[in-house]
């Protein structure tokens, strides 16, 4: 008889609390009173978009309550600043987060918060602690990590949990870009998963808001809420600050202006546009992304780190033109996929950095073929439109970006990206292009952290890709595979202070190396 490991949202939460981020964490975190009269920080805490003087601290409580961030410079808080508080309430779901500005640069900082209940300000909470270190302003070394795909293809948390967290966080990274897909809200996942051989994969920890598509904005955020009940996961979040996308699957698979759900049983809210206002506010709650008042929704966004490291997160998703064939052959509105408005701000931004590396976090690869469709094989999802020729349609569009960093001698520019479910290296070289007015350079794609692993995909010449390296499932392998399978995969960025010199590293879940490039900057 099948046994079942799930447990329901509210069982989980109450047994657990924040259990599993003492012994994951590297910083000694106090134990979680289950007292019903005190407040409990239920997923733990995270920081993100970290730089050289600020950062965001993000958590979340079980009820309204007043939660007051504490800022040290060490692990015993004896010069601790204490900010005012902010409120949890139940319009934002009990989560809070919050820019701290006027740190100092280069340094680990610590952060302390203490939750007091609205409704009894005697019932105050055990603190709960991360920290995270600021960006330099010295040429220091700087180690990053990236990837992209949490918890997707009805791959939860199992037994062993998300275990390709804990190998990144072995590593120390002063930050992680997650390259999009941060959840599955399309993606609903059952208890068992019975595989051919007998065994079985059981997802351990299950809630309710995973059993559906994701359609209201409390199903939404459950589906951060849930990722973020892995213990490895809140381990890492405690430690290291992420740097957030997001792709299609916050929202639902392949979205565009073109989606159309009429004919999708699993949804009774058919408004793809009502979804992505729900899936925006849930993203923008549940993760440590900068908020701009002037634009609230966006995503794209520098970061500079230090004297060698600008990094440009791009969004692919919420300005394109709808799916389709992609063979327009001028760049139209319906033809882009940045949108205008962000490409003059990536042209502006990239052209102002003094970085000695200008890494580019793109949601999805440049020369991947990423179909819409993949039953027929038809229409663009990403940029590659499959005929490997002049630039059209999305490609008019990354064409006239490429063209412009050769034309205003921006140098040192690197590609990383996720979404296609397997790692890979991409050297693109103009002589082995279709469209060929463009300084040669280098794509890295990881991924998935924990889901499903598919590929290799096909490359599109329009840019001429060479293949330098690629990890995927194996001719008759399967697709789907399961992260028992061991194909789960993250990147590693080296930066040496002294050189300048900028290594990229494709690891696997078990911390294997499997392929490792050194790239000397060019200089002006």
């Amino acid at each position: 008889m099948k046994k079942s490991l799930a447990v329901s949202r509210r069982g989980f939460l109450t047994t657990a609390g924040a259990a599993g981020l003492v012994a994951a964490s590297g910083i000694a975190m106090p134990y979680y009173s289950r007292a019903n009269t005190r407040p409990v920080f239920t997923h733990g805490v995270q920081s993100g978009d970290v730089d050289m003087s600020s950062g965001m601290i993000w958590t979340r409580v079980d009820r309204p309550a007043n939660v007051v961030f504490e800022i040290a410079t060490t692990d015993r808080f004896d010069d601790a600043i204490t900010l005012p508080p902010l409120g949890a309430l139940p319009e934002g779901d009990m989560a809070v987060k919050r820019l701290v500005t006027g740190l100092p640069s280069d340094q680990e900082i610590f952060y302390r918060l203490t939750a007091t209940d609205l409704s009894d300000v005697n019932a105050v909470s055990e603190p709960i602690v991360g920290r995270f270190r600021t960006a330099p302003t010295s040429q220091r070394s700087i180690t990053f990590a990236w990837s992209g795909d949490t918890a997707g293809q009805g791959w939860g948390i199992d037994e062993t949990g998300m275990k390709t967290y804990a190998t990144m966080l072995s590593h120390r990274p002063d930050f992680f870009i997650h390259s999009g897909d941060t959840v599955y809200a399309d993606g609903p996942m059952v208890d068992e998963v019975d595989f051919d051989d007998g065994t079985q994969w059981v997802n351990t920890v299950l809630i309710d808001e995973k059993r559906k598509v994701a359609e209201t904005l409390e199903e939404f955020r459950a589906q951060w809420k849930y990722n973020m009940l892995d213990a490895h996961l809140r381990a890492f979040n405690a430690e290291v600050p992420t740097f957030a996308q997001w792709d299609d699957h916050e929202v639902v698979n392949n979205w565009s202006s073109a989606k159309d759900l009429s004919g999708d049983d699993r949804y009774t809210e058919k408004s793809v546009p009502l979804l992505i206002a729900r899936a925006t506010r849930a993203f923008h709650e549940m993760m440590p992304i900068r908020f701009t008042p002037t634009d609230p929704a966006r995503v794209y966004r520098k970061i500079a780190y230090g004297p060698h490291l600008d990094v440009f997160f791009l969004d692919l998703r919420s300005y394109r033109g709808p799916n389709g064939p992609s063979m327009e052959t001028e760049l139209t509105p319906e033809a882009r996929v940045l949108g205008a408005r962000q490409v003059a701000w990536l042209k502006r931004e990239l052209t102002n950095s003094d970085a000695t590396w200008k890494v580019i976090a793109s949601d999805m690869p440049i020369g991947l073929i990423v179909w819409d469709n993949w039953q027929e094989q038809a229409g663009a999802e990403a940029i590659a439109n499959g005929d490997s020729g002049p630039a059209k349609g999305r490609e008019l569009e990354v064409a006239d970006l490429l063209r412009f960093i050769k034309n205003a001698g921006i140098n040192n520019t690197v590609w990383l990206t996720a979404d296609v479910h397997y790692t890979a290296a991409h050297y693109y070289d103009p002589s082995n292009a279709q469209f060929q007015d463009f300084t040669p350079f280098w794509e890295f794609v990881s991924g998935p952290i924990h889901a499903g692993t598919f590929g290799p995909n096909a490359l599109d010449m329009t840019f001429g890709p060479e293949v330098k390296f690629v990890k995927a499932p194996a001719e008759g392998q399967g697709v789907n595979l399961p992260p028992t399978d061991g194909l789960q995969f993250f990147g590693l960025v080296d930066i040496d202070g002294p050189t300048g010199q900028l290594t990229v590293r494709l690891m696997d879940r078990d911390d294997n190396e499997l392929y490792a490039v050194t790239l000397d900057p060019r200089r002006s």
